[in-house]
Formats: structure tokens, sequence, C-alpha cells
């Protein structure tokens, strides 16, 4: 019975440091495997082989989650304190707000949360076991440290596994390190303190073979596994919260005080003027029931999913609400390199002549689309061209991959990396490889190990036999004797001028290939034929290259004032390479690999704060470590949203202000992200950086509409009850303002589409609250207007002889109007009302008409009439209060002509 070793021992043992042997003494596996009984109460001791997840929120949980708001806490107390001063229909206005709002939210979040759901994941894969001496395909779920697996090319790692054989195995590791290229593998045990990208003896889970086939021995399942343990640490993290949601909270905080604050002065006037301290009471509650926004909370989720609706069309899932505005609000994106900036297919992207000639190789990825052109960007033709194609054709004769155009005219592919990039060089120097094939057949062969580093590939060429041969320059160029030149005669070989360019390609972040060919004289019969002496052709650079849209991308981002950095676990020279390319960086110095960060441990230094300022590079860098940096830039004062697919970035999206997932990343990264982008490309970023401003500029505007408008209540009754005048309106017509008619324009208002330059604009000052100072000067004017023009009315019609209920009606009908004019007002901030086009935005027309059709019909119903305490009045009475509504919308377009002349921090350029 198999009780050697816990899961705690399984998981620190540094199995790629012991000898194959200790491997399978320490876990007791033999060359039959497990028996069943075994596996049974080994399963028992080590748990599933399943990543630990957090329990999804039921619908009721999200529904309860929708409450949590400052501003939904003083709604709450507000509708407590009507039920118990049986205040009922205030009561059941604001139940009302807050039921509307909450399941607009849970609809919002949970649709949301479907769609998530709906990409792949990652474990639900099957294995191929030796079982009692039989080879058998198991689920993954079912693999317990000592299973025996056998993997070969294409097969995901399904646990952590120690290799026992090995032929010629390389492994993509990207999403757990970073790196862009496949990793050779082999049995041979290596140093202990080697981190996880190094060690070569090991394979871990979720990983994928690309090459090869090996036998090994599962270490570590389920939550044991290296993705296990960051699954773990992601599940138990807090993540940083949305700026919005930091700065409604804030907002909330202040709009409650203020209003404590207001009510408080108005019981002090209104208890000097001997008014009955049960009755000050019972206004004071009115009033601050009726200045508290409660359209607030509806107009913010409606705004917000409009906005999540406009993000999935431009291929963003929003996963949590709240951050649909945050991508709007980021001052700096850490983006990773691998499948986010770059396509993740290796492509060549240069050749290197012996002569001297470097020729460039557009297109991308696994296809054969792209050609070859001269440094000075001219098609290859003549001598250079034969030269060309004589490299593709032996790369394409000494390769074991395959690469083919479908019916559909999309490309296939199998094999690995440098082979299938190889081929599509092929195809773009006008070669059809299986036909190259089929005209050199193969005689015999070397094929590729991690310990030769070359392969070769011996075939009939007219009457003789040749050999073909490619690996690591360092391995092929000792066979080399000659350089070919295109001509009759070759060159002896340059081996200095060899180094050289080597060198100079090594150092612009290139993989770099040897090509050479040459004759064979002697018998090949045997089994392990040697090289002759060989021609040189070549050198290749390999490198993952750029999304072709990213570089715009970037560039829009730069003009947008978003800072981009980018956070790799991939070779120094090669992250560099891509960084200049996309002007992110242009000098070493502004480089920092994991090495130099050394050991960030669990705080952060105001060294590391410091380095990430300067540094526009993070190479080589752990899952800790980038968790680290992102840790830095918040505590620098950066709003940071972290892109990545990765298992390797899930700490660090959990951590960030706001995580942005590749849609074919890893369900960890997915589950860990508030948004998702669904066809894994950068530029979808800046279309949800766009969307966000637009979400937030409508927030503001809603903010804005009920705010002036709940301020000009505010003191209209205060200046009212300073000048000894009769209370101007009941609380109840309050109610019915700030829900019935704001309550439909605000979410009109929402609707509401972006302005032109929103892109042009800085980002928003982290510190900076949703009341900026333009924001309180136009709340503050237009408020008051409002409260002055309705005051005076109020005073006029009761010092000519209007009854209060007359004068009561006619001004609840001018505070509406007041409310429909303004709102075309907040349609901008900075442009004028007359600019800004009706066909931006034809729901608020929709919900004016509405709001005013609603209040005329009211003063028509016999209910209405008796609740609202109104009657009908004639079309002059209407015209002449509309001429008065108006002088809202004169004193805002005056300031905002006025402000022309000291344009705020933030105004867009006027080009529209």
């Amino acid at each position: 019975m198999y009780k050697n070793l816990s899961p705690d021992e399984c998981r620190t043992t540094a199995w790629h440091a012991l000898q194959v042997d200790e491997v399978e003494r320490l876990l007791e596996s033999s060359t039959d495997g497990l028996t069943q009984e075994e596996v049974a109460r080994r399963k028992e001791v080590f748990g599933e082989n399943a990543l630990p997840k957090k329990r999804p929120l039921t619908v009721f949980e999200v529904f309860l989650r929708q409450f949590k708001s400052p501003l939904i806490y003083v709604l709450l107390a507000a509708g407590i304190i009507s039920i118990l001063f049986v205040d009922l229909t205030d009561a059941i206005f604001i139940f009302a707000v807050l039921l509307l709002n909450a399941v607009i939210g849970t609809f919002q979040e949970v649709k949301a949360e479907r769609g998530a759901a709906a990409l792949q994941e990652i474990l639900k894969i099957h294995a191929r076991v030796i079982r009692g001496g039989r080879e058998r395909v198991v689920p993954a779920e079912d693999l317990v440290p000592g299973d025996r697996v056998v993997l070969e090319s294409g097969d995901r790692v399904p646990a952590d596994t120690r290799i026992i054989r090995a032929r010629s195995l390389t492994v993509d590791e990207s999403l757990l390190t970073g790196e862009s290229h496949a990793v050779e593998k082999t049995p041979d045990p290596v140093d202990a303190s080697l981190p996880t990208s190094d060690r070569r003896s090991m394979l871990y889970a979720g990983t994928t073979v690309m090459t090869g086939r090996c036998t090994g021995v599962v270490v570590s399942t389920g939550q044991n596994t290296e993705i296990g343990q960051i699954a773990q640490s992601v599940t138990e993290s807090e993540g940083g919260k949305p700026p919005l949601i930091i700065r409604m909270e804030d907002f909330s905080r202040k709009i409650a005080i203020a209003i404590l604050a207001a009510t408080g002065v108005l019981a002090i006037i209104v208890l000097g003027q001997g008014m009955p301290i049960l009755d000050v009471f019972f206004l004071v509650v009115a009033l601050a029931v009726s200045a508290i926004p409660e359209g607030l909370p509806v107009a913010l989720t409606v705004a917000l999913s409009i906005a999540a609706s406009r993000m999935a069309t431009r291929n963003v899932i929003v996963r949590v609400l709240a951050a649909v505005e945050s991508l709007g609000s980021c001052t700096l994106i850490a983006s990773d390199k691998t499948g986010t900036l770059t396509v993740n297919q290796q492509t060549a992207r240069v050749i290197a002549l012996p002569t001297g000639e470097r020729f460039s190789v557009t297109g991308a990825g696994y296809a054969g689309e792209g050609e070859v052109l001269e440094e000075d960007g001219d098609p290859v033709a003549g001598p250079g061209r034969s030269r060309l194609e004589q490299l593709a054709r032996a790369a394409a004769i000494c390769n074991e991959a395959a690469l083919e155009r479908t019916d559909d005219g999309n490309w296939t592919h199998h094999g690995d990396a440098i082979d299938v990039a190889f081929l599509a060089l092929a195809y773009k120097l006008g070669l059809d490889p299986a036909t190259v094939r089929e005209g050199a057949p193969a005689v015999a062969e070397i094929p590729f190990e991690s310990e030769r580093r070359y392969a070769a590939v011996w075939y009939r060429d007219g009457e003789g036999i040749r050999v073909a041969v490619k690996g690591a320059v360092e391995t092929v160029l000792p066979f080399c004797q000659s350089m070919a030149t295109g001509g009759e005669r070759s060159l002896p070989l340059d081996p200095d001028g060899v180094q050289e360019e080597l060198e100079f390609l090594t150092s612009q972040g290139y993989r770099v290939l040897a090509v050479a060919h040459g004759r064979e004289e002697r018998d090949i019969s045997g089994e392990n034929p040697q090289v002759p002496p060989l021609e040189l052709l070549g050198l290749v650079g390999f490198i993952d290259p750029i999304r072709p849209d990213v570089p715009d991308a970037v560039r829009r981002c730069r003009e947008a004032g978003v800072d981009v950095v980018m956070v790799t676990g991939d070779h120094p020279a090669t992250a560099l390479a891509i960084a200049r390319e996309l002007e992110i960086a242009d000098s070493p110095d502004q480089v920092i690999t994991g090495a130099e960060m050394g050991d960030t441990g669990d705080s952060i230094t105001p060294g590391l704060i410091e380095r990430a300022k300067r540094a526009r590079v993070f190479a080589r860098v752990t899952p800790l470590q980038k968790l680290r940096i992102v840790e830095a830039y918040r505590e620098s004062g950066a709003f940071v949203a972290v892109t990545g697919d990765g298992v390797n970035d899930a700490p660090a999206l959990r951590s960030a202000n706001i995580g942005i997932a590749m849609g074919s990343g890893t369900d960890v990264a997915k589950d860990t992200a508030s948004l998702i982008i669904a066809d894994d490309n950068f530029a979808s970023i800046v279309a949800g950086i766009e969307e966000g401003r637009y979400a937030y500029d409508n927030v503001r505007k809603v903010v804005y509409l009920l705010i002036s408008t709940g301020f000009a209540e505010v003191l209209l009754f205060m200046l009212a009850l300073a000048l000894g005048l009769p209370l101007p309106l009941f609380a109840v017509q309050l109610l019915w303002l700030n829900l019935v008619t704001n309550g439909i324009q605000d979410v009109a208002l929402a609707f509401e589409g972006g302005e032109p330059d929103v892109m042009k604009r800085p980002p928003r000052k982290p510190d900076e609250g949703i009341f900026n100072r333009l924001m309180i000067e136009e709340t503050l004017l237009s408020g008051t207007v409002i409260a002055v023009v309705a005051l005076g009315a109020w005073h006029w019609m009761l010092g000519n002889g209007w009854d209060e209920f007359a004068a009561r009606n006619m001004l609840v009908l001018l505070m509406v109007l007041f409310e429909n004019i303004h709102a075309f007002n907040c349609r901008s901030e900075y442009f004028s009302a007359f600019r800004v086009p009706i066909s931006r935005n034809y729901f608020l027309i929709a919900g004016v008409i509405a709001a005013q059709g609603i209040h005329i019909l009211a003063l028509h119903i016999p209910f209405f009439q008796n609740v609202l305490q109104v009657q009908p009045i004639s079309l002059g009475e209407w015209v002449f209060l509309l001429a008065l509504a108006s002088t809202v919308m004169i004193v805002m377009e005056i300031f905002k002509a006025v402000r022309k002349h000291r344009p705020p921090r933030h105004k867009p350029e006027e080009n529209h």
C-alpha cells in the first residue's frame, strides 16, 4: 500500500533534480504502472486531478450583490424611515427603484457570466496511462501520483510529470512561463535550484507537447501542480477595485454628507421661525428622502449595461458590470507578450546568405502567405532568388512537419513550430513543399534530437545522393567547409563572418537556425550515417511576430495618454525586439529581467516602485514577480490594466484594477479577469478603452443631470424658507420629479453616443472624483438658475393673489420643463447643446417627450390629481412656463461659450 509521501511532500519535492530510478522508488511506480486498487487508494489521499475553483455565485447571491453600495444603503435607510412615519407613497417609490436596479444588474451579470463560461476549459482532457501492464485512456481527473503516462506531439500534459524516457521532445510552456518558443525536454536531472522555466526534466499540467514522444511518472496532481498552486492563490486573493466603484463610493459618501448638512441647516432655519419640532422633523426627513438622487443607481446600471452590450459587439466580454468603465479609467496597461501582442506562432522573418545579403520575410504565423523582399523592400529576383529557393528547398526536405491550404482557403498544420515555419517560408518563395519532397525521395535520416540540435535527411538527386541539414548554428557550422555563393563555385567557410551575423541576429531577438546541404560520396546503408562535408546555404532568423493591428492599437493608447509596458517570461532580447517594433521601448536600459529584480518577497519596496517607473519591458519574470510589478504600479498611483492568457498571468490579473484575459487563454486567467477579449486581439482592448470612456462620460452626464436638479430643489426650499415663503413643493411632488421626469430622462441619457475626440483626452487623474472642477461649476450654475427662477415664479404668483394650490401646480410643471430642457445641456460638458447631433441619441428625444407627456397626462387623471395635488393648465400658461424654463439653456450656452477662452484640463479639441 502506498504511504510514503503526503500531498505536501509530493508538491515540495525537487523531482526535476532526482534520478529516474529514485523518482520511481519514491512513488512506487513500475513499468507495469499502478493497479486499479492502488489508484483508488491514492485518489482518496490526493483527491481528484482538478484545479481549485471558487464556488460560482447563485442568481440570488448576484441579486444581493447589487445592494452593496453606499448610495443604496442611504436609499434603504430613507425607505425604512418613510415606512416608520407611514409615508407609504415615498417608500413604494424608493423600494421600486431599488428592485428595478437590482434586477437590471443581476440580468446583465448573469448574462455575462454565461458568455464567459461558454469559452473552452483547460483541463477537461484525457490521458494515456499504463495500468496493470496495459495502456488505456482515462479522464485526466482520475490521474494520481505514480501513474505512468504516455505523451506524444499534440497532447496536453494532464498533470505535473517527471520524464522517464523521451525522443525529440519539445513542449510549449508559454501559458505557464511566457516563453514563446517550444522548450526541449530530456530525462536527465537538473539542478534543484532552477526555476520552473529551466526544469528540462519536468512536464507541467496544461502545457502542450509540440514534437516527439515520452513516457513519464505523474508527481503532482490537482491543486499541488504548478498550475494548481497559482489557481489556489488566485481564488484566495482579493482583486483591486474598479475605478468606477472607487469613485462612486466616494461620491455617495459626499452626497450623503451634503444632504445631512443641508437638511440640518434647513432644520435650524425653520426652528428659528417657530415651526413645531415634530413638523420640522417630518419636513427634514421628507426633503432628505427627496434630495437623494433615487434614479442614479438605475441610470448607472443602465449606462453600464448599454456599454457592456456595445463592448460585446467589439469582442469584449464583460464579466463584472462595474468593470465596464475601468478600461476607460486606466492610465497604464501591463501587457503580456506571447499570444497578446504577438500571434504565438514562430515565423521566419529574416534570411542572411553567406554572401552578406539579408532579406526580409513578410506574413505572420503558420500560413504560406507573404513574400521575401530585398533590404530596400523590392521583390527578390535573379541570382538572389535562386539562392533563397535553394535554402528553402533544403529546409523543406529536412522537415517532419506538414502545412497545407484547405479547400476553404484556410491553412492546417502539424508538427514542430520551426519546421512549420520553414514550410511557410517555402510557400512564400513559390515552392510547394509536397512537390519538393516528392522530387527528392529520402533514403536515410537523422531525426532532430535535443541532444544533437540538428536534423539531416539524405535523398536522391538525379544519379546521386545529397543531404539536407538544418539546426543550431553552433552545431551545423562545424560540418561546413564552404559557403554557397549562387555560382558554380563556392567559397571557403568564413566562421568569423558567420558568427558575427549570428550575434547580430540574436541581438535583434531572433532565434537563428542554419541550413546547409552537401553531396554524399560514401555508402549510407548503415543505421547511423555520418554527415559529409557541407556547404552553408544561409541563416534564418525566427521570431513570434506582432499581430498586424497591434502597432496601431499601441499608438492609439499613446494618443489617449495610456502607457503600455510589456511583462513577459520570454528572453530579454526577444522582448526588446518586439518592444522596439511597437515603440514601447528603444534601448536595453529600459529592460529589467526577473534575475535583476531578485526575490520580491511579500511587500512592495520603494526601490521596486522607482524601477517600475523607469522600465518599459520586464523579461524573464516569474508569476510572483509579475504580481509585484502590478502592485508597484498601483502603489505609485496608476490605475493598472493587465492583459494575459496564461496561468502565469492569473495573480497579476487578480491584483490589477482591471484584469483582461484573452479568449483562447486558460480557464484560470478567464475566471480571474473582469474582461475577456474574445478575439485575442490587443486592438480590441483599445476599443474597450474607447467604450469605457464613453460609459464614464455617460455616467457623468447622468450624475450631472440628477445632482444639479436635486441641488436646485434643495436650494429652492432653503431660499423659500429663508424668505418666509410657504413650502414650494410637497415631498411626493419632489419624488415625482426625481423618479418620473428625471427617472425617464436619465435612463435615456445613458444611451448617449460617444463624443468624437474621447480618445484624444488624457486619462483622468487616479485621485480625481466624479465631481471635478468643471462639473462642480456647471452643477452649481445650472442648479442656481433653476432654483432662482423657480423661486421668483413662486414668489410672484403668491404675491399676485394666486392660492398655494394653483401656484404649486404651476411650479411643478415649471420644474418638469426645467428638467426637460436641462437634459439637453447635459449631453455634453464641453460643447454647445446645438452642436451635439440629434442622431447621437434618439432615445433622449423620446424620453423628454415621454416625461412631458406623462406629466400632462397626470394633470388630467383624477388619481394623480389627488396624489400629486395638480390640475390641468392652459396652453398659454404652458408656453409661458416653457419660456421661463429656457433660461437654464441660455445661461449654460453663455457659460460654455465663455469657457472656450479658459479651456479645462481635459477638454478635447473641437474638430467636429
